[in-house]
């Protein structure tokens, strides 16, 4: 006993003891870790919904590789959030296929009202920093069998992880032709190779989410981040392109300021830069976002090789020159603008000698019925496909089933048309 408390003192410890029961603590019989803290950092992981960005999850690191075996959904608890999934991980990021490894990934209900790290209600945008409080509750063991008792501590998350949008890089372009800076996110293909040539996606947002953050276009919906999630582009890897407007850019006139040439010069610009394809340049915009692109096509009729139009308008008269254009055109029939002023617009295109399929979806369609009616809207051969989403399968429970929800509840549904993003990258120009 006097040797081993010695060599206890002798490491700083000898306070830690007290006869025999202390050297029980110590070196117990079960293997249960010392009460020291076994956890070295917690970070918080967010996504990009149709409705904004949500903080999903909590990545615990242990000291340990942990045992996924030994994990349950009731071993963790975080502050005003309900835990959904509970595994261990080799790496700092959600998986699907849990691994043993030094990481436990909490996940979260995307439901909870704290969830919401960037959302809109109405006129109003919600930030929340993406910090989360995380306490072990039960008992975990390590790969080498033993067990980690909770401490009792409450982690603060220090860290976070913003999947997709932090595969984004920020930057300016100062337009020398129109005097217009353009600040934008830009999206580089992870495996990019200056010898291939790569198609460009350019996605303008909303007049609701206009600022000065330039991020903000990547974290309020699909409409940016979804063409560079892995899954879109281990189909098609593109380039993504978003700028952030801090001024709207159109009007109900069907007017557009100069952003709209500043654009077209930035994407002529990047041309410069990198192995981009002039046959494949793509546009899509929700709400003003794509009544700019529409004034950007009628002023460039040949530079896209197809857009994808969401919730926008545009005054009729004006749409001639887009009679020979490649679009697809969402609207919700609950919309009390844009449903009329798209129905006008096809209407003068069908005038104009454009080829026009129309079809009225559910909104409430599963993603194998949206990809049934769009591989039937696409059989027809039409250059302008026109999709109307049902009134009352668009507005989620518990909002009002007004014009304004069925406008904003447009985009949170096209954008995870996966029919339509295909399409939108089988075109080409000759």
């Amino acid at each position: 006993m006097k040797k081993i408390t010695t060599a206890l003192a002798a490491a700083g410890l000898v306070a830690a003891l007290s006869g025999c029961q202390a050297l029980t603590s110590v070196f117990p019989a079960d293997k249960t870790t010392p009460a020291a803290d076994p956890v070295q950092e917690v970070g918080a992981v967010t996504e990009v919904f149709g409705d904004g960005q949500k903080i999903t999850a909590a990545v615990v690191k242990y000291a340990a590789d942990i045992s996924n075996a030994s994990l349950q959904a009731e071993d963790f608890a975080v502050a005003d959030r309900k835990v959904t999934k509970v595994y261990a991980n080799d790496a700092p990021v959600t998986a699907e296929q849990p691994k043993n490894g030094r990481y436990v990934v909490v996940e979260l209900s995307k439901n909870d009202e704290d969830a919401v790290a960037f959302g809109v209600e109405g006129r109003d945008i919600i930030r929340r920093k993406p910090e989360l409080k995380v306490t072990q509750t039960g008992d975990i063991a390590d790969t080498g069998g033993n067990t980690i008792a909770p401490t009792g501590n409450e982690w603060q998350s220090k860290t976070a992880v913003n999947l997709v949008v932090d595969d984004f890089k920020q930057a300016s372009f100062a337009d020398p032709q129109t005097g217009v800076t353009v600040n934008y996110n830009l999206f580089v293909p992870k495996n990019y190779n200056p010898q291939k040539a790569y198609p460009l996606v350019l996605f303008i947002h909303d007049a609701g989410v206009t600022g000065s953050e330039v991020k903000t276009t990547l974290q309020q919906g699909l409409g940016a981040v979804v063409w560079a999630s892995p899954e879109s582009q281990a189909k098609n890897e593109a380039f993504v392109l978003a700028p952030q407007f801090n001024h709207k850019t159109v009007n109900d006139k069907s007017e557009a300021t100069n952003d709209a040439d500043a654009v077209i010069n930035l994407i002529k610009h990047l041309q410069t830069q990198y192995n981009i394809d002039p046959a494949r340049r793509y546009a899509t915009g929700q709400s003003g976002g794509g009544m700019m692109e529409m004034a950007m096509n009628i002023k460039h009729p040949d530079f896209f090789a197809a857009s994808y139009i969401v919730a926008a308008q545009w005054d009729a008269a004006k749409v001639a020159p887009l009679a020979k254009s490649k679009m697809w055109i969402v609207v919700s029939e609950g919309d009390e603008k844009a449903y009329p002023g798209m129905n006008a617009v096809t209407a003068a295109l069908e005038k104009r000698g454009a080829k026009v399929a129309r079809k009225t979806w559910s909104g409430l369609s599963t993603p194998a019925e949206f990809d049934a009616e769009a591989r039937a809207m696409r059989s027809q051969n039409a250059n302008i496909n026109y999709t109307v989403l049902q009134k009352g399968t668009v507005v989620p429970a518990g909002q009002t089933d007004n014009s304004g929800a069925n406008h904003a509840n447009t985009w949170r549904i096209a954008y995870n048309i996966e029919g339509i993003r295909d399409w939108l990258f089988e075109q080409r120009k000759p």
